[in-house]
């Protein structure tokens, strides 16, 4: 008697087949496949292209079990039958960790092995295994090639309460020269870490993990210091189609006479939006041109180094034309993508000797490209798209920026930047998160985005809260049929209505237009977004280069002012300029004392050693002997000292036993504790306030939250520690008053 399951997880597909004699049970084949957003498809290749016969068959799965018509069963009784077949008869674990590709699970067992509850991480996609082949593809490395780096690396702290944030940790480590290897140990630590958080909430010790992330040998090795004991079956891959293949030998049903014939129809739970061919004709698309250089032109370089991709123009000074370009992928390595984009223009450029007089750098990597440069021409992105997009059009006075991790809102007056927003902790309407999505769930290519958003009648309205829900909405519409085209054009929408909502909000959208960065080369962005606000766009020429192209335009114009000294920069030096990392350093801490204790890169260019990275500009400035007084700019201090010092003096002439109220140094407490002050010292109540944070109280935590709640926990733990006789928390609201204004000024006299 043979029995198949298959587990339909968040990721992949995975089916087992056993076969059940008087000699016992064993497995007689095991398949496993991401299925990329769509299930039911990898789901039907699986079995149509193995001839399984069998007798019985079953399915688990979260949510994509109910798209089948064949009997099913929850995730966690999968886990209990395969436990009793795999460890029967062996000391029991306190609890199984399914550790998959968008979540985590704990399953903590009784003393018969029976699950009597289930924790889950939140819906943060941060830690999963989904997020870490996100990351470590930014870095170009497969899964063998990360894990083994991982192995040879000391772990870099990333952030893993937020996959935003992390992405930005391991972007900002990149381009600070942190070697990938400690990246990905970081990331490995993080991962290990977001599991063990599950743990300290039951006290767990003695656990046996399953799911694809079990097979990272990393991962693994930095939880198991963590526990008592680690256990890893031979079947931790498939694990749950192990246990729904058990279960189908006591089911009954027969199996489908056609394997095309199990699946349910659905009606979808989607609102829909018209196509985007009805707003074509909102969006210019600027033609790009280029122009031929001629022996000993004067020009300048400008570098865009972002976290996703790195491009470079080159720009002739008496025409501000552009003679060569290269948009390229950073992966990981920023002076490394420098290089290629030095090599990339030489080769355009040919024989032809030019006189390179400047060269300017923007974007995450600016700092790191700058020095490898060896160039003061370091600018911020702000400043460089706003020089580009007023160079082709003085009258524009509005910007949108898409990248690869920033989405960028920008005012202008009088060409000048007067107002700026930017994505604060989401990925949901950038680039990267758009290509991550299509390749990732549905293995489209960045490049086909645009031509297959178009083709689709109808738009699902995807949800633009979060990295994760979006990918949540994409696995639901496959499971009721949407179109790929329709996907991929929810796609679109999502990241043009998070960018609506998130980064741009209430500000104003003048009379002319831009829309530039990467994500323009899929001209379906653009056309959704002019849908969306309903005004017409401009895209401009090489939208994907605009910042390259700002850059080397600010320089020239830096130089022509004074601001910067006329150089010369040989692009084969560049290209051929490596750099070489010398043993990191701990920051003492300078003048100021500071006790951060960052880990300061020396990085070797041209025989010269340069310390490099750090919280703070300290070590630029010193290179660039800038003289800073820290004490004059450091406003936090300033206002800790009105807070708690100026406006809240010691209490005195208290009574001995004079009643005592604990208030927590937290949130908006620091900006109104003048307030509540003065009003229990009139009382003559003693105040306590926290002051240290405890472990204790952070630990006592539920689940993830941000940093500054975390640090309110323990504080507040302090506070307890006090022994205050109350404790007052404070709610405040915002109320908005009408402003009330006379009908009649009163006169001068």
């Amino acid at each position: 008697m043979k029995s198949l399951g298959i587990c339909l997880g968040a990721s992949t597909v995975s089916a087992v087949v056993l076969e059940k004699n008087e000699k016992g049970i064993t497995v007689l084949d095991y398949k496993r496949a991401s299925h990329e957003g769509n299930p039911k498809g990898t789901l039907k290749k699986l079995l149509e292209s193995n001839v399984w016969q069998v007798d019985h068959v079953a399915v688990t799965g979260r949510k994509f079990r109910h798209i089948l018509k064949m009997p099913s069963i929850t995730e966690p009784e999968a886990v209990e039958v395969a436990l009793g077949y795999v460890w029967k008869d062996k000391k029991l674990p306190e609890a199984v960790i399914s550790a998959g590709g968008e979540t985590f699970m704990v399953y903590l067992l009784d003393t018969e092995g029976k699950i009597h509850n289930v924790t889950t991480g939140n819906k943060c996609a941060s830690g999963t295994g989904e997020f870490f082949l996100q990351q470590i593809k930014r870095m170009d490395l497969t899964i063998e090639d990360a894990i083994e780096k991982g192995k040879q690396g000391k772990a870099y702290s990333v952030s893993g309460r937020c996959s935003v944030f992390c992405k930005s940790d391991c972007t900002h480590a990149l381009n600070k020269g942190v070697p990938i290897t400690d990246i990905t140990a970081g990331l490995c630590k993080m991962i290990s870490s977001k599991i063990h958080e599950l743990l300290l909430k039951e006290k767990i010790k003695n656990i046996m993990v399953i799911g694809g992330t079990s097979k990272n040998e990393v991962v693994m090795d930095y939880l198991r210091a963590e526990v008592d004991t680690l256990i890893i079956p031979e079947e931790a891959a498939y694990f749950e189609a192990l246990g729904t293949a058990l279960w189908g030998f006591d089911n009954k049903d027969t199996v489908p006479a056609k394997w095309d014939e199990i699946f349910e129809e659905f009606t979808t739970s989607f609102n829909f939006l018209p196509s985007f061919k009805s707003s074509q004709d909102k969006v210019v698309f600027k033609e790009a041109s280029r122009i031929s250089l001629n022996e000993g032109d004067e020009c300048v370089v400008g570098l865009d180094v972002g976290s996703t991709t790195t491009k470079a123009v080159v720009v002739r000074t008496k025409d501000h034309g552009i003679a060569a370009s290269i948009y390229l992928r950073t992966n990981g390595d920023p002076i490394q993508a420098s290089r290629n984009c030095y090599k990339a223009l030489l080769e355009q450029i040919g024989d032809i000797k030019i006189n390179v007089i400047g060269l300017g750098t923007t974007g995450s990597g600016r700092q790191i490209a700058g020095l490898h440069a060896l160039t003061d021409g370091i600018i911020n992105e702000i400043i460089a798209h706003a020089r580009a997009a007023s160079f082709y059009d003085p009258e524009v006075d509005t910007i949108f920026e898409i990248g690869g991790q920033d989405a960028k809102y920008t005012y202008l007056t009088n060409s000048v930047p007067s107002d700026y927003a930017m994505n604060e902790a989401c990925s949901a309407g950038t680039g990267s998160f758009l290509e991550e999505a299509a390749f990732e769930s549905l293995s489209v290519d960045v490049k086909d985005i645009g031509d297959i958003a178009m083709q689709a009648e109808e738009i699902p309205n995807f949800s633009d809260q979060c990295a994760a829900f979006i990918s949540s909405d994409i696995k639901t519409a496959f499971q009721e049929g949407v179109s790929r085209e329709s996907v991929i054009a929810g796609l679109v929408h999502s990241i043009c209505l998070n960018y609506d909502n998130r980064v741009k909000g209430h500000r104003p959208v003048g009379k002319k237009v831009f829309m530039q960065g990467g994500v323009c080369y899929n001209k379906a962005v653009p056309i959704a977004m002019a849908a969306l606000i309903g005004k017409n766009i401009i895209v401009p020429p090489d939208p994907g280069l605009m910042g390259a192209f700002g850059v080397a335009l600010e320089v020239q114009a830096q130089i022509e002012l004074g601001f910067l000294e006329k150089g010369f920069f040989d692009l084969t030096i560049l290209k051929d300029r490596i750099v070489e990392y010398k043993d990191s350093f701990t920051c003492g801490g300078g003048r100021e004392k500071c006790d951060r204790a960052c880990s300061i890169n020396r990085i070797k260019i041209e025989d010269q050693i340069y310390p490099f990275g750090g919280a703070c500009n300290m070590y630029y400035n010193l290179r660039h002997k800038i003289n800073v007084s820290s004490k004059k700019f450091d406003l936090i201090e300033y206002r800790n000292h009105l807070y708690f010092n100026k406006y809240a003096p010691v209490q005195e002439n208290l009574a001995s036993d004079a009643p005592s109220v604990g208030i927590n140094k937290t949130f908006h407490q620091h900006s109104v504790f003048p307030l509540f002050y003065h009003y229990f010292n009139q009382l003559g109540v003693k105040i306590h306030l926290s002051d240290r944070v405890c472990d204790e109280g952070v630990d006592r935590k539920e689940t993830s939250f941000c940093f500054p709640c975390e640090l309110a926990l323990g504080l507040f733990h302090d506070l307890l520690e006090k022994k205050p006789d109350y404790l007052f928390l404070s709610l405040l609201t915002l109320h908005c008053m009408p402003l009330c204004i006379p009908s009649k000024m009163p006169s001068a006299a």
